[in-house]
């Protein structure tokens, strides 16, 4: 699509994503498992710092699934930088995405790993960006993101960001704000950590209860509230068995009233 073409096409997106950061030399195989399991879609991102984005283009090679990855600010990487740390950040991007090319075969999203400041956008955010909206991908985003950087980010953009991914907290009402953001721009908002940055509020005897009247498990439950609110739904399980029922998930059909207490479950 052309950088002056507005807001982005969506191109076509299971509603899970299998997360490969943190697997190091377990990679490869696990993201084979994730295939195995049904996943059709796998995100990464050229950092080696966390994740090993060449093993899992090679576990993918030869499926045809819905690829993402990321730009990672040098700040946020180790000694195995993907580009030339003394060149401009445009620069950087474009060998970044290079070399995930490289890596991947195909790229259907790219996303920026996280502006350089909690506020606002800075000017190597807005080179950044610039930058992606030339690159040749169907789609592009953000992810460690906040609604005030996603609305501006929207106001600056020549081609708006498809996505949004963001660690979920209960606490901060599934993250409403940037999700009501996302909603008003047209945007897709990937949750991820949705059960490792929960633990207290997934404790909640409301939670085991209607988890029990779907007979689901409490990330069954989890990951079908995250559907049921418009959410796409990152998961990184290393247990296939698990990746099976986190894909389950998509059967369970909650009612109001149950989405209503898991939204609020922070608040009481």
């Amino acid at each position: 699509m052309s950088s002056s073409g507005g807001q982005a096409t969506l191109p076509v997106l299971p509603r899970f994503l299998y997360g490969t950061a943190w697997k190091e030399d377990r990679t490869q195989s696990l993201v084979e498992s994730a295939l195995r399991a049904g996943f059709r879609g796998i995100d990464t991102a050229n950092q080696r710092r966390h994740y090993n984005e060449a093993a899992a283009g090679a576990a993918l090679r030869g499926h045809d699934v819905f690829i993402q990855t990321k730009f990672t600010y040098a700040e946020g990487q180790d000694h195995r930088l993907p580009y030339d740390p003394l060149a401009d950040h445009a620069t950087q991007v474009r060998q970044s995405f290079a070399s995930s090319l490289e890596h991947l075969g195909h790229i259907d999203s790219f996303l920026l790993h996280g502006p350089r400041s909690r506020r606002g956008l800075t000017d190597a955010d807005k080179q950044v960006w610039r930058t992606m909206e030339e690159l040749p991908v169907q789609s592009i985003g953000a992810s460690n993101i906040t609604a005030e950087q996603v609305e501006t980010l929207c106001n600056f953009a020549h081609k708006k960001p498809a996505f949004v991914q963001n660690r979920c907290f209960a606490q901060l009402g599934w993250d409403r704000d940037v999700r009501h953001v996302c909603a008003r721009e047209g945007i897709r908002y990937q949750g991820f950590s949705l059960l490792t940055a929960n633990v207290r509020e997934l404790s909640d005897p409301r939670i085991f209860q209607i988890a029990a009247a779907h007979d689901a498990t409490i990330p069954q439950l989890v990951f079908a509230f995250a559907l049921a609110v418009g959410m796409i739904v990152l998961t990184g399980t290393t247990n296939e068995q698990h990746m099976r029922e986190d894909l389950a998930s998509g059967e369970i059909e909650l009612n109001e009233e149950e989405i209503a207490a898991i939204e609020n479950i922070a608040t009481g």
